[in-house]
């Protein structure tokens, strides 16, 4: 990481981009079809049952266009599949398939690994301070006064 930044949203954009330029490679590597950042962040907000596209789209943070292109990338590759909400007949979830299962848990054994390789970079401790930061409760976000 080139440290570049200079606040801490930026830095934690630079450590996020870390994890995934590793994750990416390493997946690459083992022979895993190459999937994009959009295509990543889908994998990680599903849930087990399926979620639809507009409730990926909130939890992502970007257009209900932008998840749907991500979505059938990944249905394309075989990774998710569309199927009826049994819910309501005007919707459709999303979902992983036994494919999209194997790679993904794949790729979260690919991500302890990094994470290993990241403490051993920075220290056992460094690497336990960091996470017990990022899982501390935080509150909502404050309101401040702009200078």
């Amino acid at each position: 990481m080139s440290h570049r930044a200079a606040d801490l949203p930026q830095l934690l954009g630079e450590a996020r981009r870390w994890f995934e330029d590793a994750l990416f490679a390493s997946m690459e590597a083992a022979g895993e079809q190459p999937v994009t950042t959009a295509q990543a962040s889908v994998f990680a907000m599903l849930d087990t049952e399926g979620t639809t596209v507009s409730e990926l789209a909130r939890r992502i943070g970007v257009t209900r266009q932008t998840v749907h292109q991500a979505v059938h990338g990944l249905i394309d590759m075989g990774l998710l599949e569309q199927v009826p909400d049994p819910g309501s007949a005007r919707r459709r979830l999303i979902r992983t398939t036994p494919e999209g299962l194997r790679v993904h848990e794949r790729a979260q054994a690919v991500i302890a690994v990094v994470e290993s390789a990241l403490a051993d970079r920075i220290g056992r401790p460094g690497a336990e301070a960091l996470r017990q930061a990022l899982t501390a409760d935080w509150g909502e976000p404050p309101l401040v006064t702009a200078p």
